[in-house]
């Protein structure tokens, strides 16, 4: 990769595009003081990114551009351009030239454009670092900041020498990963947050859910037990209807011929002057005989349904007696914790916290109804049950009379009948018949009743089916069942079961059971995607630890090996700039307080005995120097020179371990006499079969190395000039 020009436009001094193209190894750019010569190295750091506007002698980025002149209208923004070759693919692209521009706008916004398209600054440093050109600007050595690797701290020093061995690439790299370490711990702390919040709702809708679930339970053996009954109800009901229309018929038709037969003995009895008054007496008596049987034993079926209602209620009170004290002290606590809870959260999660309370104050609701509710009813039949009872004696009492009424009169017939009667003899026989069929006929009449009674109760518990298990209901038709016709009391037993099914039900609450159970899957779903978030954050962190551990590891032996290599050419360059003596770089760590801890007294120096998690190991590169023939063993005893003649062995040393593409130096010759200028051009040569130089200077002996001279002059409209001068012609320029 090799540089092959720069073109400022608008910065700082240069108010016109300024192309300046590097096609030797060594370039220098001369010019009288004042004429804008140092911007160059300035539009160098610009344009590789520079954000500290004091190392460009600046405030704000306003103060880059071009502020005009009398015939110059000031420039709008600030722009300069690098050109690479990059043949060799020395930046990652696949391009064979490489065009890197930065923008500055006197609104103070940045543009930075690689080949024609925006990009980041991240972008081009990351770029940039590839092929050892680094942020800490090792490879821009401006005036008076040489001396800058030897005033800097340990630490700072480190970071130089790590840009300047092409470690930044790594730095970067580990930096990203602390960075996403950073966040994915963030990350970790807000999924475990939100499942820690998430859990009491989700294990009180675990608790809803079981109970949904055996409602559901009891709901399919309802369903069961239902499709059964009404089958059996059915069948009982259609043969009931059979079984009553045949046993009509027959008496139906007798009574009706046994009226005729009436209605002529009558006439008969009437042409003679004869009454059957007795006769009708008596079957007014056994009509209302039997009308009292009929009645008792409506009676007698009422209170037998009666008390297996209340039969079955009393087991389902005594398997269900009310609201346990330990449940009721369970709900409170519950209550209490959640609303302590609720208090914590922020407004966000309080609906989450809202609809538990809510669920659990339903459920205790629904609880305090149901044995009230079930006391209450079985109260009313017991009431029921007493009069119906006190109904049953009064009935049995009539019952008994019209008997005992029926036989007296009977008897008194029989002896008023005599052989010259035998027309009203007739006549009573044939009135008896039809009391006895009329018997018949209403306890006919009577099953009749019952049975559309029971055909009514069918229907509405069909009603009630179709309520409770919905059109299920209507598949009793299709169901199978074995045998036919049964006894009753096996239904009576199905019915007993059907109800305490139906109370239970109705205390479990039956109603939101959908929407409970969406409720919890989707909030168990969230948990578990957030427990799944969680497991791969974990494995993204060790990863991520992995990584740093790597990158340190490769980073310390990288350093270690560079500054082994470094502290070779250092020791070269300063016996070449000092004649003899020794100098070399050493590893240091230095413990420090962190950011915020307290200082003692003194310098802000750690106190002995202060807390270990107060202080950090900062590590860091010191400078061991010792000239030749002088008692100077430390860089605080150096004169003015000797620091700077240290410093240049230094860059240069660091420049032949891990060479950058080009090398700026900026007039960091001024300070040297003839001889350690001879000594800088040696070296300066020496450089150039490794990187390009661009060297602005005044330096005769310098400007003599140089393959290319830049004159940069100004006129006096104060813009810089970039003029063509021959070398002779720059060496009297630069006088």
């Amino acid at each position: 990769m090799r540089l092959k020009s720069i073109e400022l436009s608008g910065f700082k001094s240069f108010a016109k595009k300024t192309p300046l193209e590097f096609a030797s190894a060594i370039t220098a750019i001369v010019g009288p003081n004042g004429s804008g010569k140092s911007n160059v190295a300035e539009a160098f750091r610009f344009v590789l990114g520079e954000q500290s506007m004091k190392s460009m002698r600046g405030k704000r980025g306003e103060d880059l551009i071009w502020n005009g002149s009398g015939s110059s209208p000031r420039a709008g923004r600030a722009g300069v351009k690098l050109l690479f070759d990059n043949s060799d693919r020395g930046l990652n692209l696949d391009f064979d030239e490489v065009a890197i521009e930065r923008v500055v706008h006197r609104s103070g916004e940045n543009d930075y454009i690689l080949n024609g398209s925006s990009v980041r600054l991240r972008d081009i440093a990351g770029l940039l670092a590839q092929a050892n050109i680094g942020s800490s600007g090792h490879h821009i050595i401006s005036q008076g900041e040489a001396d800058r690797i030897l005033a800097t701290s340990p630490r700072e020093r480190r970071e130089m020498l790590e840009d300047a061995l092409g470690l930044t690439a790594y730095l970067y790299k580990r930096e990203d990963a602390e960075r996403k370490l950073q966040k994915s711990g963030e990350n970790m702390r807000e999924v475990e947050a939100l499942r820690r919040e998430l859990a009491p709702h989700l294990k009180f809708l675990s608790s809803q859910v079981k109970k949904v679930e055996e409602t559901q339970k009891l709901q399919t053996e309802l369903k069961e037990k239902y499709l059964e009954y009404l089958k059996r109800e059915d069948i009982y009901l259609k043969a009931s209807e059979r079984e009553v229309s045949g046993e009509k018929d027959a008496p139906a038709r007798e009574m009706k011929a046994l009226e005729a037969t009436i209605a002529h003995l009558r006439h008969e009895l009437d042409s003679k002057g004869k009454t059957d008054a007795p006769a009708r007496d008596l079957v007014e008596l056994e009509a209302s005989g039997r009308a009292s049987a009929i009645k008792r034993e409506a009676i007698t079926r009422e209170l037998g349904r009666i008390e297996g209602e209340l039969e079955a209620r009393e087991k389902l009170a005594v398997e269900d007696a009310g609201i346990p004290q330990a449940e009721a002290l369970t709900f409170g606590e519950k209550l209490v914790s959640e609303l302590e809870g609720a208090l914590a959260l922020p407004p966000e999660g309080l609906l989450s916290r809202v609809k538990t309370l809510l669920s659990l104050a339903k459920e205790f609701v629904g609880r305090v109804k149901g044995s009230p509710g079930t006391a209450l009813k079985t109260e009313d039949l017991r009431e029921k049950k007493k009069k119906l009872e006190g109904e049953l004696q009064l009935v049995k009492a009539d019952e008994e009379r019209a008997v005992n009424a029926v036989a007296a009169l009977r008897k008194k017939i029989e002896s008023e009948k005599d052989a010259s009667r035998e027309a009203e003899r007739e006549l009573f026989a044939a009135m008896a018949k039809r009391s006895d069929l009329q018997a018949i006929l209403e306890r006919i009449a009577g099953r009749e009743g019952l049975l559309e009674r029971e055909k009514a109760e069918f229907k509405r518990e069909l009603a009630e089916a179709g309520a409770l298990i919905g059109g299920a209901a209507l598949e009793y038709q299709s169901y199978p069942i074995e045998g036919g016709v049964e006894k009753r009391d096996l239904q009576e037993e199905r019915h007993k079961k059907l109800e305490r099914l139906k109370i239970r039900l109705e205390e479990a609450g039956i109603g939101g059971g959908e929407e409970t159970v969406k409720e919890y899957r989707e909030t168990k779903e969230r948990d578990e995607f957030l427990a799944r978030e969680l497991g791969d954050l974990k494995e993204s962190t060790e990863k991520l630890r992995a990584l740093i551990e790597e990158l340190t590891a490769t980073l310390q032996s990288r350093f270690s090996d560079g500054i082994t290599k470094i502290n070779t050419e250092f020791e070269v360059f300063f016996k070449l700039m000092f004649g003899g003596g020794t100098a070399s770089l050493a590893l240091i760590k230095e413990k420090k307080l962190r950011r915020g801890a307290p200082e003692s007294e003194e310098e802000g120096n750690p106190r002995q005995g202060d807390d270990a998690s107060d202080i950090e190991v900062e590590e860091g590169v010191d400078i061991s120097v010792s000239l030749p023939h002088k008692r100077i063993k430390g860089l605080h005893m150096l004169s003015g020179g000797e620091r700077a003649l240290t410093s240049i062995a230094l860059i240069f040393a660091m420049s032949q371990v891990n060479p950058p593409p080009f090398l700026i130096l900026d007039e960091t010759d001024a300070a040297l006499d003839e001889a350690n200028s001879r000594r800088y051009g040696d070296m300066i040569e020496n450089l150039a079969k490794k990187s390009q130089l661009i060297l602005i200077t005044h330096n005769r002996e310098t400007m003599s190395r140089a393959g290319v001279l830049y004159g940069i002059t100004m006129g006096s409209d104060g813009a810089s000039k970039l003029l063509s001068v021959k070398f002779e012609e720059a060496v009297v320029v630069a006088k």
